[in-house]
């Protein structure tokens, strides 16, 4: 090997998000998780949310907060206005016709 050109590999300690740590060699200072092999639900088997970016928390706003209660209301409002515009726009019709 050429001199001089090659990072240095050295010994550091990885941290994960979860608590767990162990050493490693890598040419990084240190090492930081989200997830590990001790947390990841493939390896254990358990269901664990991950949100790094709060895409669920924008969901739930969005979405979440619904209840069925409240999306039935909702969805009878809106048969209710598409309704009404049918019917106004059948009396439109009728009256050009009646003229």
């Amino acid at each position: 090997m050429k001199p001089a050109i090659h990072p240095e590999y050295t010994e550091v300690t990885v941290h994960c998000a979860c608590g767990a740590t162990w050493k490693t060699r890598s040419t990084s200072k240190d090492l930081h998780l989200d997830i590990c092999s001790n947390c990841h639900p493939f390896f254990t088997g358990r269901q664990k949310l991950i949100d790094t970016e709060g895409r669920v928390d924008r969901f739930t706003k969005k979405f979440g907060a619904q209840t069925v209660e409240k999306r039935k209301v909702a969805a009878k409002a809106a048969k209710e206005t598409k309704a009404k515009k049918a019917t106004g726009a059948r009396k439109t019709a009728a009256k050009k016709k009646a003229s």
